[in-house]
């Protein structure tokens, strides 16, 4: 029997800035997951060209567009769920014991990977404006039975692009 493969692209902290080389490193993705601060649902249409989005909402997003949007999300894919939230430091429950597989989350811009007990911690960082020295980032996570991976992608920003941001 087939192990299927499911491949999910992270995103987060894009503050009404989509790149296109964040559309590309997402590409491949089968579902999107937007850690929040998304700035403007331009951000989530452009992505929804690719593949279909989950979203949360960060401390940034404000107005009409973003109401709608959740604070948190539990995100199931191929049998392992998936928990989705802006901050991690408001995370209120234990993944592990809650049987996640993975804890995706922005807000920090940094981009990280840890495994803590079984569950994979990702923070795709910023793939927005850029923020004082972080690099531009998006993540993929691939899952089959029994694993989880994650990639951090880094893109290269021209001298002219990062000055054109100051």
């Amino acid at each position: 029997m087939l192990d299927p493969l499911h491949r999910v692209g992270l995103i987060s902290d894009t503050h009404g800035l989509i790149r296109s080389a964040a559309l590309d490193a997402l590409r491949q993705s089968e579902l999107i997951i937007h850690c929040g601060d998304i700035g403007d649902a331009s951000v989530l249409e452009a992505l929804r060209t690719i593949a279909p989005v989950r979203a949360i909402r960060g401390n940034n997003d404000k107005g009409l567009w973003a109401r709608s949007l959740p604070t948190h999300d539990v995100v199931e894919v191929g049998g392992h769920a998936i928990y989705v939230l802006h901050d991690l430091a408001e995370l209120d429950l234990d993944p592990g014991a809650a049987g996640f597989t993975a804890v995706v989350f922005g807000h920090s811009h940094k981009p990280a990977m840890e495994t803590r007990g079984r569950t994979l911690f990702v923070n795709p960082g910023s793939a927005g404006p850029r923020r004082f020295t972080l690099p531009v980032t998006v993540a993929k996570l691939v899952l089959r039975s029994g694993r989880c991976e994650a990639e951090i992608v880094e893109f290269a920003l021209s001298q002219s692009a990062a000055l054109s941001k100051k």
